[in-house]
């Protein structure tokens, strides 16, 4: 199993694809996929490779999303079940929420 140093993860928002994005030392991806629905974003599913699971890469990304939604003044609908559980874990986010 590949470990990473979540310290040298880059998360990238890739608009083109709507989605946030970490490339991976093997050249795959962890992303959150989302929907901008005016001053809402809508994150609808969030996927870590297998092989990559259980390092804490899903927790930086949410958290990272999360703040982005924010620093942007951007709603948060969690569809996705990740986020929807990062959001329950830390109280700090349901603000930004709906839904919850």
């Amino acid at each position: 199993m590949p470990t990473v140093n979540l310290d040298d993860l880059e998360i990238v928002n890739n608009t083109e694809a709507s989605r946030f994005q970490v490339q991976l030392p093997d050249g795959q991806l962890a992303l959150i996929d989302y929907k901008l629905a005016g001053k809402n974003i809508i994150f609808t599913h969030t996927e870590v490779p297998v092989e990559y699971e259980g390092q804490g890469i899903a927790s930086k990304m949410a958290r990272h999303v999360l703040d982005y939604a924010r620093d942007n003044s951007l709603k948060v609908q969690a569809l996705c079940p990740y986020v929807h559980s990062y959001v329950t874990r830390h109280k700090e986010y349901q603000d930004i929420t709906w839904g919850f």
